[in-house]
């Protein structure tokens, strides 16, 4: 596994704040702040400018705001992870972040430990959403129809996953131990549980059981991820 560090963009607009953040960040073996931001216009130039693993973004940001800027970070750059901070869990807030794509957000009052992974999670290719977003993301599934609901909804849970958290739960679904997917995927344990952290939250299930059991009778695995079809 390498041990080049994660490459932070921290975006936060209170100084302060900012600079007791990055102090903290930057005492966690394999983090590097390598660039600042105040506001979402620097923000965006920062990305252009420097290699990065995760942006962890402020939401109140002066100027174009923290949403315009991670709608605009993720039409640059597709692939790059975002963390958003916020000291809010509106609904309304909360659907913007989704629909803007960022991969979850934390509030800024947790303790430092639960920034810490979710900076991980994010970075690592699984998302971050407390139990209010993660009943958010579930509730928009379930509006469009009540006839449909069983169908539609477990399709569109299932299509939340990234790829790799289906890869995941499709190991998960015949049997594999996260020592096991990790020595199949090339990825450590601890990023297993990630993903399985994630993939527990995004299906709303207790135990990595319920979410075999949701991924099998709901069909909520690509085909071509299950293990055995080449």
């Amino acid at each position: 596994m390498s041990s080049l560090p994660l490459k932070i963009l921290l975006v936060e607009d209170d100084e302060l704040f900012r600079l007791g953040l990055r102090v903290r960040l930057q005492q966690e073996t394999g983090f590097e702040v390598i660039a600042e931001a105040e506001d979402g216009e620097t923000a965006v130039e920062m990305a252009k400018r420097h290699s990065l693993d995760i942006v962890v973004l402020d939401i109140g940001l002066p100027g174009i705001g923290g949403i315009e800027a991670c709608r605009q970070l993720r039409q640059l750059y597709s692939n790059l992870p975002i963390l958003v901070l916020t000291s809010h869990t509106q609904k309304s807030l909360i659907n913007r972040i989704i629909e803007v794509g960022a991969q979850g957000y934390c509030l800024k009052g947790v303790p430092s430990e639960t920034l810490i992974l979710a900076i991980r999670s994010v970075a690592a290719g699984a998302s971050w959403w407390d139990s209010n977003a993660t009943s958010e993301i579930r509730a928009a599934f379930e509006k469009e129809s009540t006839a449909t609901i069983s169908e539609n909804s477990s399709e569109k849970v299932a299509s939340t996953l990234t790829r790799r958290e289906q890869e995941i739960l499709a190991l998960i679904a015949v049997g594999k131990t996260n020592q096991e997917i990790a020595e199949m995927l090339y990825i450590t344990p601890g990023t297993v549980r990630v993903h399985v952290h994630s993939i527990l939250q995004k299906l709303d299930v207790r135990d990595r059981t319920q979410a075999a059991v949701i991924a099998i009778q709901n069909k909520s695995i690509a085909p071509d991820l299950l293990p055995g079809s080449e």
